[in-house]
């Protein structure tokens, strides 16, 4: 056996250990708690059937609105991630500047969105603009996060073949890390409206609107056939928005790459040297 070998059965060996400590200690290896817990489900699964149509338009309603509030929350971040990323990029900015734009980032990304969620309802009262900046605060941080990364993966060949030619660090990011990153950046965005549409779905458990709204309301209400009605637009809505997103993906980015996205790089470098 390897000393690599032996490594990684020993990290396998203390991930199983530390799992099962952790299942221990949160109690899942209690296995009286089984029984009871399946047949409260089992309870819950049978109130949920048959679905209520009667609150159908309510829903679909609802979950435009759950639509809305996540689209303008995923555009009002990715308008504040760009420069953001740009600063926090290793491979732009000094260190001074890189970590501390970092370090705002990932103090963004430590509030969950639900808690943004309550910050607006504070700030702005009961309703959807309080989810859409929510939305927009929570992937300010992880897309800001992607975004940095996208551009410091960027090929420092490149870079160096823009700074070269004497370009200063805006048309370096104009010409060279714009360009070379600009398949990641969609693919990026789409991902992050996809997910924001689920976060905006539970976004009304605090009063900051869309189809949680109702959904929080027919659980304290025990109207289980209603819940299972918003659940099934939801499930309809989040499946077809995957599927458009996937097909935006097939569509955007083989094209963006046909067409020559580093068409402007190759301009830029040009008109930078004469």
């Amino acid at each position: 056996m390897t000393a690599r070998q032996l490594i990684t059965r020993l990290a396998l060996v203390a991930v199983a250990g530390l799992g099962l400590f952790s299942m221990y200690r949160i109690g899942l290896l209690d296995l009286s708690h089984v029984q009871p817990a399946a047949e409260n489900l089992a309870e819950f699964a049978g109130a949920l059937f048959p679905p209520n149509t009667d609150v159908l338009g309510t829903l679909v309603d609802a979950m435009l609105e759950t639509i809305e509030i996540a689209f303008v929350g995923t555009l009002i971040g990715a308008l504040i991630s760009l420069p953001l990323a740009f600063l926090s990029a290793r491979t732009l900015f000094p260190p001074l500047v890189s970590v501390t734009t970092r370090m705002l980032i990932g103090a963004i990304r430590t509030v969950p969105s639900l808690l943004w969620g309550v910050i607006f309802v504070i700030a702005y009262g009961l309703g959807p603009e309080a989810g859409a900046l929510g939305v927009a605060l929570y992937t300010v941080g992880f897309l800001a996060k992607l975004y940095s990364e996208s551009f410091e993966a960027v090929d420092p060949e490149v870079v160096e073949a823009v700074q070269g030619a004497g370009s200063n660090r805006l048309q370096l990011i104009v010409y060279a890390v714009l360009p070379e990153s600009a398949n990641a950046l969609v693919s990026h965005l789409l991902f992050m409206f996809e997910y924001n549409i689920r976060a905006s779905a539970i976004m009304g458990f605090v009063g900051a609107g869309g189809i949680g709204y109702y959904m929080l309301g027919y659980v304290q209400l025990l109207q289980y056939e209603n819940l299972m009605m918003a659940l099934i637009v939801t499930f309809v809505v989040v499946m077809a928005v995957d599927y458009l997103s996937a097909r935006l993906r097939v569509l955007i980015v083989p094209a963006m790459q046909g067409r020559g996205v580093r068409a402007p790089l190759f301009a830029g470098i040009t008109t930078l040297a004469s």
